[in-house]
């Protein structure tokens, strides 16, 4: 019919033309235009129509109803379906979806109760719309009474309750659904194939994702990201990137939601030579600028260790979102930019994009590690006065970090006892546990150790500081009672670990480790620089050795901490001049980081070191933390 045409190609002008021609117009012209109408999304001329309308039927009706549905007039749709004459199956299926649509999850469960009668697509819209509403456990209860009424399951039904399974991790059902996919032969219809790669990856059965996925050549690239992000949920990132390699040989063309997964396995493996190549199709495909890749570009060069590539991947996206502005600030906080992060919070506030509490967890993360205690007071007091529904723990723990670092101990412990909200929570007193480290404040530290350890008793990291600050102040017989009580309760210390990737391969080390393959290169790399550092004027700070050992043992500990293992690896396996990588599981040490500085500057190269809470980056003996971390 002419005036569907028109509509479809969204020329409702002449639609209305060609109808307002037609000598004698039936139902069915009615019913087009006012459908028409709605799909060029004019409602208020859909319903000038229907009240024209002579004479209505129930597709009349339902179209009307799906109208003011399409628009999220829920109340007006509710209103116009008790007014019906007569309701079919259809009209039913369409109010109980707008009522799931819009979250109205109970309305929904009442109306479908009263239908006279049910069809598939009634059943299907109420699985889908539980599971869509975060109710997947009651969506496959219905499944199981779907079955057991006799409805013929349909291959929309069996998609949408693997996802529920999937989102429950609802093993045993889920393989009951695929074993009606195959009695049904829809194996191979894509949507079905989707949802039992998120199924099977999701519940941790990557080895039968792979056998869904190998039934066939696949040419979809919904189907291959499937398997891309399956591998990456489970921590598989490797084979998540050799994944987006095939679809690049398949000349299968990633997607955004593609790009994206394989960036995030880039992160989890701080990859950022297989990053970059991934950069480099995104500007082939023409995708640079889309905020999604983006996005994820600005996050994987900032977890790699590169703050001046993310700001450049920041700046190519064309239409940045609270997300885009939010991985930049954030990420400029771990790199100890905190001026950059307040100048980009600035240009955000003056592009309009409304910060959320994310952006303000990065800006107060910012003022911590720059020490900018009155900026990181004024967005504090911001968020507590007018942004009152945004406050979070995460904001609180970084004022207290913020007023910690900057040695203001007993403030932050009174804003903790102040805030009756986040008193249960133990994140907030390791907080200021780690200021009075820094500060060698062993008073406030026994007192925020024993909140910790009332509200979490087996906290290692509360142990472990306590421990060291009574190291540092010489207290070696509250250092035995302290790993005493460790070993009591069953608490072992996580071991110090630095490691470096190199060409996709991660090589790791320990304190004084001397497995690795290149050992010995590593050690005489080590003890060349150490002549070195005593040529520099390099003293050890042996308040750094926690062990109460003799001075010259100390010296020999600290010079084989894992972070200078790392380092040396480095400058044995990469080009002179090369920036070196080094990421590290815990907070680098004082002596090391002093160290750090005069190596940098000795071999003439950039040495990035990214600990549990920051990047620092040394070049020509100073890093870029300031020495305030």
């Amino acid at each position: 019919m002419m005036i569907d045409g028109y509509a479809q190609s969204y020329r409702l002008c002449d639609a209305i033309q060609l109808f307002e021609r037609i000598p004698v117009r039936d139902t069915v012209s009615w019913n087009s235009m006012i459908k028409g109408c709605l799909r060029c999304g004019d409602l208020v001329m859909a319903k000038k129509l229907f009240d024209e309308m002579p004479g209505r039927n129930v597709v009349s009706w339902t179209t009307m109803l799906n109208g003011y549905l399409q628009f999220g007039k829920i109340e007006v749709a509710e209103k116009l379906f008790l007014e019906m004459p007569v309701r079919d199956v259809a009209a039913w299926n369409s109010m109980v979806h707008g009522y799931l649509k819009f979250g109205t999850v109970d309305e929904a469960v009442s109306l479908f109760r009263k239908m006279p009668y049910r069809n598939v697509i009634s059943w299907t819209s109420m699985i889908d719309g539980l599971d869509y509403n975060g109710r997947s456990d009651e969506a496959l209860k219905f499944f199981k009474r779907m079955v057991s009424s006799g409805v013929e399951l349909s291959s929309n039904t069996l998609s949408c309750v693997l996802t529920a399974c999937a989102n429950v991790m609802a093993l045993h059902l889920g393989l009951q659904s695929h074993g009606q996919v195959v009695k049904l032969g829809l194996n191979f219809d894509e949507f079905i194939c989707v949802s039992l790669l998120t199924f099977y990856a999701s519940c941790k059965q990557m080895e039968n994702a792979c056998k869904v996925f190998n039934e066939k050549l696949h040419r979809n690239v919904v189907i291959w990201t499937a398997l891309l992000t399956g591998y990456g949920l489970n921590h598989r990132r490797e084979s998540a990137l050799m994944v987006f390699g095939d679809m690049i040989r398949m000349a299968v063309l990633p997607n955004q939601s593609s790009f994206t997964s394989a960036l995030n396995s880039c992160c989890g493996i701080e990859a950022l030579d297989r990053g970059k190549e991934i950069h480099a199709v995104a500007i082939k495909l023409g995708l640079e600028s889309d905020v999604f890749v983006g996005n994820s570009l600005v996050v994987m060069y900032s977890v790699c260790g590169n703050i001046n590539n993310a700001l450049a991947a920041f700046n190519n996206i064309g239409e940045k979102n609270v997300v885009s502005w939010n991985s930049i600030i954030v990420g400029s906080a771990q790199h100890g930019q905190g001026m950059l992060a307040l100048t980009l919070f600035s240009l955000m506030i003056r592009n309009e994009v409304d910060p959320d509490e994310i952006t303000f967890t990065g800006l107060l993360s910012a003022c911590s590690h720059s020490g900018m205690l009155q900026k990181g007071r004024c967005f504090f007091e911001y968020i507590s006065q007018y942004k009152s529904t945004a406050i979070k723990l995460q904001h609180y723990v970084c004022m207290v970090d913020v007023l910690g670092r900057c040695g203001k101990l007993e403030e932050a412990e009174e804003l903790i006892k102040n805030i009756q909200v986040v008193n249960a929570s133990s994140t907030i007193w390791l907080a200021l546990l780690s200021a009075c480290r820094m500060h060698s404040n062993l008073e406030v530290a026994e007192r925020a150790a024993k909140s910790i350890l009332e509200l979490e008793p087996h906290c290692t990291a509360a142990y472990v500081l306590l421990s060291n600050i009574y190291a540092s102040a010489g207290k070696w017989s509250d250092v035995s009672r302290m790993r005493v009580r460790m070993k009591q309760r069953g608490i072992v210390k996580q071991p110090g670990r630095s490691w470096v990737t190199l060409r996709g391969a991660r090589h790791e080390f320990v304190s004084a480790d001397r497995s690795h393959p290149l050992g010995e290169k590593i050690y005489r790399k080590l003890d060349w620089l150490g002549g070195k550092l005593k040529e520099f004027g390099y003293v050890p700070d042996e308040t750094f050795a926690l062990h109460d050992v003799e001075d010259e043992q100390k010296q020999e500990m600290l010079s084989y901490h894992s972070e200078r293992l790392a380092i040396a690896f480095g400058l044995v396996t990469t080009p002179e001049g090369s920036a070196i990588t080094v990421m590290k599981n815990l907070r680098v040490c004082g002596d090391c980081h002093s160290a750090i500085k005069l190596i940098a500057k000795i071999v003439g190269r950039e040495i990035i070191v990214r600990d549990s809470t920051r990047f620092h980056h040394f070049r020509n003996g100073i890093c870029s933390c300031g020495d305030y971390w």
